[in-house]
């Protein structure tokens, strides 16, 4: 009973952890994703909304040859430094990071050095993917059907029941948490499929927060296992107690929602939804059994289980719904985003299975409870709850592939940057908020080597040629903060806008930098 207390305290300190991390998305690049530049760039700049930790960065060239460069992260930014001489065309460079929430993000930047050529970024890798989401279905199966059975077995039904499907279901679990743990290295340095044998994967999803959520889904689903030949109802009890917790635990400690903040609701939630998850899917198999086998005892566990099912039906929706809350942040995200899409189908189904649940629970037990041998239409209905359980699983895998709308959101929320560097100056441009509408441009003018820039005046100009846009021209004013100012711009319609900034140095010299940003 100590462990159980330990783990419980790990729960709460989990769930008061107050730093927010997301899944990682890219917010600005410079050169710009498509720009068009004169010379090639000394360094490529890709700024993201968090801190992330970059795992593989190559670059193709508009030869078509792969090329080495060097890559540094510095607070939210990965800095690529590029080889010399790269030849005039579309360059590629393909990025991989792990952001905080031990999610792999990749991606690719093509820019072109004086002409577009027909260089293309490559493609993923679909059968990657496909066993990512086949080993976390597994995962899910094992957690869930085995060591929720084994629970329920102990708890519930208080004897051996389902005993080869639980069994059957705990295998075929650690195998998908060990193929989950390879797959993700793989992921993390964009290797192929023959890259799971290698040091380097392993070692690679080591250091995310990934590692440890297995681990104990590992220890959930071993420690159901010995459950099984537990020498005393006392031991079975205290072993699926303390693997439930574990189970709760897996998913608390990584993954998108764990990540999101206010931390304390989430992480509890995702415990909360986890073990109720695996406690209703967990009595499937054995009521399957029973109802079979022993109709002897199935009332009796059926009246059992009933009695607990409501208030766990309930905190799984509860739990759930605050989820859903914080990951949506706008019923549009439903519709509007493939994370929403995704849910949507899960709860269509989640209510079919609720309808399932209900049917059982007011129809089929009072009519075993008035004829012993009527089990049929509730054997039926269980097999359907357990298709239907595994259809919602296979849903909730793919949102290993798709960032949740918060994310999303808060990506959309940071300004553009846009950074300018020649051996005469460097300019930084802030434009916020980067949309549609009145932006705010921020210019912080500096000479090549990065020492402040003595200007007398600055001006922007702005135009959208492929749009019939002509130049507009607007003078930046001088804050108190050093930078140049030029607020409430209307950028009229989206598109890869064109910006020129003069600055004057004397009436008789001044310096002009160009580049181009996209307008969302």
């Amino acid at each position: 009973m100590r462990l159980v207390a330990n783990l419980a305290a790990l729960l709460v300190a989990l769930c008061l952890a107050t730093s927010a991390h997301a899944h990682a998305v890219l917010v600005g690049a410079e050169p710009a994703d498509g720009s068009v530049v004169a010379e090639a760039p000394r360094t490529v700049v890709l700024r993201f909304n968090e801190a992330v930790a970059p795992t593989a960065v190559s670059l193709l060239d508009a030869a078509g040859k792969p090329r080495d460069v060097a890559i540094r992260a510095v607070d939210q930014s990965v800095m690529v430094t590029l080889p010399a001489s790269l030849p005039q065309g579309t360059q590629v460079v393909s990025y991989r990071v792990v952001s905080q929430d031990g999610h792999p993000v990749a991606g690719s930047l093509l820019f072109s050095i004086g002409v577009v050529t027909g260089s293309a970024a490559p493609s993923s890798d679909g059968m990657l993917h496909v066993l990512i989401w086949l080993a976390r279905l597994g995962l899910y199966l094992g957690l869930f059907a085995g060591v929720g059975g084994m629970f329920f077995a102990a708890w519930i039904a208080q004897g051996p029941a389902g005993e080869r499907l639980i069994m059957w279901s705990l295998k075929i679990g650690l195998v998908g948490a060990i193929a989950s743990f390879g797959l993700q290295g793989v992921d993390l340095l964009n290797l192929p499929l023959s890259g799971i044998v290698t040091w380097a994967a392993w070692a690679s999803a080591a250091g995310t927060s990934l590692f440890p959520a297995l681990l104990l889904a590992i220890a959930a689903m071993l420690i159901a296992a010995i459950a099984w030949r537990s020498p005393s109802f006392g031991a079975a009890f205290t072993r699926t107690a303390i693997a439930m917790i574990c189970v709760g635990l897996s998913f608390a400690v990584s993954g998108h929602a764990a990540t999101a903040s206010p931390q304390w609701l989430t992480r509890a939630a995702l415990f909360i939804h986890g073990v109720g998850v695996a406690f209703w899917m967990g009595a499937l198999a054995p009521l399957a059994v029973l109802a079979w086998q022993r109709k002897d005892s199935l009332l009796r566990v059926l009246r059992h289980f009933s009695t607990l099912a409501v208030p766990v039906v309930a905190l799984i929706a509860l739990s759930g719904l605050a989820l859903a809350i914080v990951q949506l942040e706008s019923f549009h995200a439903l519709i509007d985003t493939g994370y929403g899409n995704i849910l949507v189908a899960k709860l269509v189904l989640v209510v079919v299975l609720l309808g399932l649940a209900a049917l059982n629970r007011l129809v089929f037990t009072p009519a075993i409870a008035r004829e012993f041998h009527r089990t049929r239409p509730l054997q039926r209905s269980i097999a359907l709850e357990f298709v239907l359980m595994i259809a919602i699983l296979g849903l909730v895998a793919l949102w290993r592939f798709t960032p949740p709308p918060r994310v999303l959101a808060m990506s959309s929320d940071v300004p553009l940057a846009v950074h300018i560097h020649t051996d005469a100056a460097m300019f930084q441009v802030l434009i916020a908020p980067g949309k549609v509408g009145p932006n705010d441009f921020v210019l912080q003018l500096m000479n090549g080597d990065a020492s402040p820039f003595a200007a007398k005046k600055a001006t922007l100009t702005l135009s959208l040629p492929e749009r019939g846009i002509e130049p507009m021209e607007r003078a930046a004013a001088r804050g108190a903060d050093g930078y140049w100012h030029v607020r409430k711009v209307p950028l009229p319609v989206p598109g890869r806008w064109h910006m020129q900034i003069d600055a004057l140095v004397t009436d008789f010299k001044k310096v002009t930098l160009e580049d181009d940003f996209e307008v969302r």
